[in-house]
């Protein structure tokens, strides 16, 4: 198949802009929970759709008492937390554009993006973040206001707005369209200087209420069960963005965690109690990999492997049911699994909070046999695809027939098209207007009406969508064989030791890896074996780890021809990290900042003469 169309589920809205859901929530249904707010002592305050409207219409008003005027744009700097929400409404009540920034932004990165919006104000988090902008402010003439909202910003600004009339802010509201421009996202920037994609007020709407509408079963609430979400992925991103305004609009209790990272989340999973997330492929991987790690300590690793087992081939069976082409779960593996359910499933979903039961994963690819687990532990996790240019997902899995590996089906309004050479070529609604000041690089991706995304996938006859690689990622060995590194390093990654997996071979004889090792699990295995911790330099050299991650490269070649396999690898004593430049703020490899980087091991892994 080589192109696929599903029709809208939502009407596209004619009028008004994503603030209206907030006044319109509040006039129909005043008193419905529509957030939490993490309190003082730690736990969770209801905020109805009446109080969040309220707190966003005075909100409004300090920022029109404060100079921010229709069109303006202001930047937002901050984790992910409940302010960030009221402000971003706030700011589209009065028809201004917020333009986030990821709070680990360096002060050139913000100096870019403050500069390149001609930013008039913006909100930081800390000190931390106003010290970032103020090292840059004074080559910043646009910016006139810098509020942190740890120093009283929130109450500054409410003090201010006191005094505005509502029908000022009403006024604003009701000169916008959907096609006004609600927020400009700037990709990742993992090749080149980022650059600011306009996003309107219907690419959002077009996104979200489609995605609401076609998986009503996660949004759905009920009394007694009122659906919830925590969301933890920054909103700097584009997929955290799409989270916080589809549970705005689709009535879904939205509650907002800071550090993503699972000492941080998984007790406020489990104090909140979400019924479905939206997360990256890595916090599943760190909740399957806690899991077996327990099983570990408890002596109990062949009954978990066993439940594992169990789950993939349940999960398995109801996917080939769905797609007829096999019965479903026989009675055996039925009893099976209805015994590992209370063992193991149950712990894991009670990881999760204990009320989750569906899930939705972005970013970047998930491991077959890893979305099979959780299915057959009772969380069907929806992969899914899409970029910034897109306003977030673009194609994902449907609940009723989803095909675990593959990143699903158009969401409803979409369009995907295979080009001549592979490229993934999308088309919809929530595809952006173009790249803010670079209508060079606008046309360059939007074609007719298509846009041309750089990665590499395929259609398969029921129209699901697999990604193959990225076009500039593809490496090309000096014997003219090409590889899309992608599957290969998500395979090697798959194993609990491994954090990371970095092809190399352009212009070189064969395919070699660099791997970095997962510290959380290297010191369960080091404890596992009664091993004390060496220094890093000296753990890279254990023989008997180098066996286990060799073990991840042979699992991974299977997927490949012996010309497009790995030969070789090196071990490295640390990560790639946002902070020596080798990651985007959405985890994403720089590849040709880390070939730079590791040059020397680089040319090391075409000298060893061990190979696999």
């Amino acid at each position: 198949m080589r192109e696929i169309t599903v029709p809208p589920l939502a009407t596209a809205c004619q009028v008004g802009g994503l603030a209206d859901a907030v006044f319109e929530h509040a006039e129909s249904d005043p008193d419905r929970v529509a957030l939490g707010r993490r309190t003082e002592d730690g736990g969770w305050a209801d905020v109805t759709s009446g109080t969040f409207r309220d707190e966003v219409l005075a909100l409004a008003k300090g920022l029109l008492a404060q100079g921010v005027r229709f069109g303006d744009r202001v930047a937002i700097m901050s984790r992910t937390r409940y302010e960030w929400t009221l402000f971003d409404f706030a700011i589209w009540t009065i028809g201004a554009q917020s333009v986030p920034m990821y709070p680990t932004a360096s002060a050139e990165q913000v100096y870019w993006m403050l500069h390149d919006t001609g930013t008039s104000a913006c909100l930081v988090e800390h000190e931390d973040h106003a010290m970032t902008v103020g090292s840059v402010i004074d080559r910043l003439p646009r910016l006139k206001r810098l509020w942190q909202l740890d120093a009283g910003a929130l109450d500054e600004l409410l003090v201010a707005g006191a005094s505005v009339d509502d029908a000022v802010v009403d006024r604003h509201r009701m000169a916008m369209t959907p096609n006004t421009p609600a927020t400009i996202i700037y990709t990742s920037g993992t090749t080149g200087r980022p650059r600011g994609c306009v996003i309107s007020h219907a690419n959002l709407m077009a996104e979200c209420d489609n995605i609401v509408a076609r998986y009503r079963d996660v949004f759905h609430t009920k009394p007694g069960d009122e659906a919830a979400t925590l969301l933890f992925l920054p909103l700097a991103h584009v997929f955290g963005r799409m989270v916080q305004v589809a549970a705005v609009r689709g009535r879904v209790k939205l509650a907002h965690q800071p550090d993503l990272n699972a000492a941080a989340l998984l007790p406020d999973l489990r104090s909140f109690r979400p019924t479905f997330v939206l997360a990256v492929p890595y916090i599943f991987e760190k909740v399957y990999a806690a899991a077996r790690r327990r099983a570990e300590t408890e002596d109990r690793v062949g009954p978990f492997e066993k439940a594992v087992d169990v789950a993939v081939r349940y999960a398995e069976a109801q996917e080939a049911k769905a797609f007829g082409t096999g019965p479903g779960p026989g009675a055996a593996l039925r009893v099976q699994h209805q015994l590992f359910d209370k063992l193991v499933y149950g712990k894991v979903r009670e990881t999760l909070g204990g009320r989750v039961r569906h899930a939705m994963s972005g970013g970047s690819a998930m491991d077959r046999r890893l979305g099979l687990f959780f299915a057959g532990a009772g969380i069907t996790i929806y992969e899914g695809y899409g970029l910034t240019e897109t306003t977030a997902a673009a194609t994902a899995n449907p609940p009723e027939r989803t095909r675990y590996g593959t990143v699903g089906v158009p969401i409803p309004g979409t369009g995907v098209r295979i080009a001549e050479d592979g490229e993934i070529w999308l088309r919809g609604d929530q595809v952006f207007t173009g790249y803010l000041g670079d209508p060079k690089a606008t046309d360059t991706v939007l074609r007719d009406g298509w846009l041309a995304t750089g990665d590499l996938g395929a259609l398969d006859e029921d129209g699901y969508l697999t990604i193959t690689g990225r076009k500039k990622d593809v490496l090309v060995t000096s014997g003219g064989k090409t590889v899309s590194p992608a599957a290969l390093e998500e395979r090697v990654r798959a194993h609990p030791l491994v954090h990371q997996c970095f092809l190399v071979g352009n212009d070189r004889p064969y395919i070699a890896a660099l791997v970095t090792l997962d510290a959380e699990a290297v010191s369960h295995w080091l404890w596992m074996r009664g091993k004390t911790a060496p220094p890093p330099a000296d753990l890279v050299r254990d023989r008997e780890l180098e066996t286990e991650i060799r073990r991840a490269v042979v699992a991974a070649n299977t997927l490949v021809s012996p010309a497009e396999s790995i030969r070789t690898f090196r071990i490295l004593a640390a990560p790639f990290t946002e902070e020596h430049g080798l990651l985007t703020p959405s985890l994403k490899l720089k590849r040709s900042a880390i070939e730079q980087a590791y040059a020397v091991e680089v040319e090391a892994l075409y000298k060893d003469v061990r190979r696999l």
